[in-house]
């Protein structure tokens, strides 16, 4: 019985002194440390951390008196405290913990490959993939299967390209674009989670990883921008062509030295 009242926090005097009282009420601190064989200081030490804990009581009189308190009620002040203790816990600690934006580096075919196959598989809701033609192989499979898993999916192809997704958005190249040394991508899975990168002729594929608000915000703006302009060539490309040149080229001059 020792080792049991031990584990609802009780030391070893303690629990002696509780079996004392529970066995003998109404007795005092002297006769419960001649019971329990132990220095009168120290017992006097038990019974009032045992009173302090709401485990015994005092009764006051000439000498003081101690009593226990009853097994039963003691049990259900325990299971009381113990249901509100869980009850705290898991109001506190069921959400996952914040952590700060994370940022990872990836390097070479093979860990290039696992990371966008990787990213694409844990999406539940959209994915927004936008690569040069060149490139989609990287991550046409994958993005077929998320949309069998009724991931909404849309790929945005820097140049034409062929492939069985459902949703695709063909941005035109200018020729300038063929000078290009490094072709970037990205892939924004579910606006919370992205991919960035560029693959090129004798450069070594990197893709960071990151889940920075910064940075996906700045990808869903691009996203933002490539539909809206996407529709506005379908509806008036001729008309845009006329006032501000091909590909654009009266409002872009001004700022060549910056793109």
């Amino acid at each position: 019985m020792i080792d049991e009242l031990r584990k609802i926090g009780l030391s070893d005097l303690e629990a002696r002194c509780y079996l004392v009282l529970h066995e003998d009420p109404k007795i005092s601190g002297y006769e419960v440390a001649k019971k329990v064989s132990v220095s009168r200081t120290n017992v006097y030490a038990a019974l009032r951390s045992l009173t302090e804990k709401g485990i015994c009581r005092v009764i006051e009189s000439e000498p003081i008196l101690y009593d226990a308190v009853p097994i039963e009620q003691l049990i259900r002040l325990l299971k009381s405290d113990f249901e509100q203790t869980t009850r705290v816990l898991q109001e506190q600690l069921s959400a996952a913990p914040k952590t700060p934006p994370s940022f990872y580096s990836w390097q070479g075919d093979k860990a290039i490959e696992t990371a966008i196959r990787r990213l694409v598989a844990n999406a539940d809701k959209s994915i927004v993939a936008d690569i040069w033609s060149e490139d989609v192989h990287w991550v046409e499979e994958p993005l077929l299967e998320a949309e069998k898993r009724g991931v909404a999916v849309t790929l945005i192809s820097i140049g034409e390209c062929t492939t069985s997704l459902k949703h695709v958005l063909i941005h035109k190249r200018s020729a300038e674009w063929s000078t290009v040394r490094a072709r970037k991508f990205s892939i924004l899975c579910d606006a919370q989670s992205a991919l960035l990168g560029s693959f090129g002729r004798g450069l070594k594929p990197t893709v960071l990883e990151t889940d920075h608000p910064s940075l996906i915000e700045l990808l869903q703006n691009a996203f933002y921008h490539d539909l809206v302009m996407e529709q506005m060539e379908r509806d008036f490309g001729q008309e845009l062509d006329k006032k501000y040149g091909k590909d654009y080229e009266s409002i872009l001059h001004p700022y060549k030295e910056y793109l």
